[in-house]
């Protein structure tokens, strides 16, 4: 084989692979998918979370978070959000204020 059509090969082997990889990420969602918690392990994830705030209201669940197993975002009574990080046991490792809350304060890890 000619030095010229190892290189178109190698193009087309390139181009095609980006293309599966593309297609892969778009059907999956990307990086990016956050997927809900549901089933029995929402409502243990909750009861989890709840306890280590001290209350609240949960406003936002996630399975797969880059941070943990689970991560179930609470909003606290003053309107102050907290994500509490979760092991696939249900034990938390972990937790952070937004700083996006109605006080605008920095993210302070519990």
């Amino acid at each position: 084989m000619s030095r010229t059509r190892k290189w178109i090969a190698a193009a087309v082997c390139a181009v095609a692979a980006l293309g599966i990889g593309t297609g892969i990420a778009l059907a999956t969602g990307g990086d990016d998918a956050e997927a809900p918690i549901t089933g029995d392990a929402l409502g243990r994830a909750e009861a989890a979370a709840l306890a280590h705030t001290g209350g609240g209201r949960v406003t936002d669940t996630e399975v797969g978070d880059e941070e943990s197993y689970y991560e179930v975002e609470v909003t606290l009574d003053g309107g102050r959000q907290v994500d509490v990080q979760l092991d696939e046991g249900f034990g938390v490792v972990g937790s952070l204020a937004d700083s996006d809350g109605p006080e605008d304060e920095a993210g302070d890890k519990d």
